[in-house]
């Protein structure tokens, strides 16, 4: 099974500190405003520590446990650190393959590829944190592997 690029982890480490941030403002403000017999400061460093300290973990965690496997007929996917999620994905159901790249994905060289599916609530599974041409490698792969997937001539179809 293929792991993730290790540089998914500073984009991962990025969204935590910048939840953390907000919510240490919004608990600086709230101890201000509550009068709670902490400082805003003391309050806003707490939250702040705590919150970065598990997003951290938690980034590092998923990180390990996060993998996927491009199959004969099925693209798998394991991932979730306090739940577990498998996912299975066979080729005849993808719809389209994209791949994504936001601003600190373009500066890091990473990119995500996303598969939608038919027929299913939650109707896509992404693939986050592969290196730039490792997604294109992906996507152009995934597409290959689902056009040989589909039924010949109506084969399959309903009568």
């Amino acid at each position: 099974m293929e792991r993730l690029d290790a540089r998914v982890v500073v984009v991962w480490l990025w969204r935590v500190l910048v939840f953390a941030v907000v919510l240490a403002g919004a608990a600086g403000i709230g101890s201000g405003v509550l009068d709670v017999g902490v400082s805003s400061a003391a309050a806003a460093v707490a939250v702040f520590g705590v919150v970065a300290l598990l997003g951290a973990t938690h980034a590092l965690l998923r990180y390990r446990i996060w993998r996927f496997d491009v199959r004969e007929d099925t693209l798998y996917i394991e991932h979730g650190v306090l739940v577990r999620v498998r996912t299975t994905v066979p080729y005849v159901r993808v719809q389209h393959v994209d791949s994504r790249r936001g601003p600190l994905e373009r500066v890091l060289g990473l990119g995500r590829v996303v598969v939608y599916t038919a027929g299913s609530r939650g109707a896509d599974v992404t693939i986050p944190g592969l290196s730039r041409e490792r997604a294109a490698d992906a996507q152009e792969t995934l597409r290959a592997l689902a056009i040989e997937s589909e039924p010949e001539n109506g084969e399959g179809d309903a009568v």
